[in-house]
């Protein structure tokens, strides 16, 4: 990710996040982001199903459609399943190959009004319009699954995204709340509601925080077994 220093875009059950957090040899990971993104990326004809993540789905199944940004869009499920619904939605990933692997899912769904931009996320926050190509801001941000093992500015590219949203408009943020039940990872510290909207620094006189929540639902290991994962939800509407 660059600054895709995703949080993993799992397709339909979560962007990267649950796997990140699985079973990895530190000593063969890559510390440099672009490297790490690329390798995870290259190790397969596809990472992820490519299915919109289901939490977000939830949310926006019935939002009117304007202009959404997805931050760490990976392979593009969210991107393509707004594109599908009459949103001009636009994806940022640090992978080239995932955003070559998008592309081509939009060119053979005929989406024209999903685009996908590779770009790190970290010099994005220094110059957004320049980079997400759009001179206005947008009815909706989101970021799903944001977390990454390798270096990643998030609160940094998170208060970026919020001054990336149009009056009116929604941020949204979906976040892995704990480590997977297969997962070596449960010593670590996950984002919480809370913690989210701190970082965030939202204005009370100028957002409205919608949900600020956890929320569970089902997926399953890397063995097939069904578990209940956690997720953390904030949804804040700029008025």
């Amino acid at each position: 990710m660059g600054a895709h220093q995703h949080g993993p875009h799992a397709p339909g059950e979560q962007r990267s996040g649950d796997e990140a957090h699985g079973h990895t040899d530190a000593s063969a990971v890559p510390s440099d982001p672009v490297a790490f993104w690329e390798q995870r990326y290259g190790s397969a004809d596809r990472i992820w199903s490519g299915a919109v993540n289901r939490a977000l789905a939830d949310l926006a199944h019935d939002w009117a459609p304007g202009r959404a940004l997805d931050l760490g869009s990976g392979e593009g499920g969210d991107v393509l399943w707004f594109a599908e619904r009459g949103w001009d939605a636009t994806g940022i990933d640090l992978s080239s190959t995932a955003v070559a692997r998008a592309r081509a899912a939009a060119a053979e769904r005929g989406l024209a009004r999903a685009h996908f931009i590779a770009a790190d996320l970290g010099e994005w926050c220094d110059d957004p319009a320049g980079v997400d190509g759009s001179a206005s801001p947008f009815d909706l941000v989101t970021a799903s699954f944001f977390q990454s093992p390798v270096a990643l500015p998030r609160d940094r590219i998170l208060r970026t995204a919020a001054g990336r949203v149009a009056p009116g408009g929604r941020l949204v943020l979906i976040a892995h709340a704990a480590a997977p039940q297969w997962s070596s990872h449960h010593d670590e510290d996950f984002p919480t509601p809370a913690t989210e909207l701190a970082d965030l620094g939202l204005r009370p006189d100028a957002w409205t925080v919608e949900v600020a929540e956890v929320r569970d639902r089902s997926g399953r290991g890397p063995d097939g077994t069904a578990h209940l994962l956690s997720d953390s939800v904030v949804v804040a509407r700029r008025r």
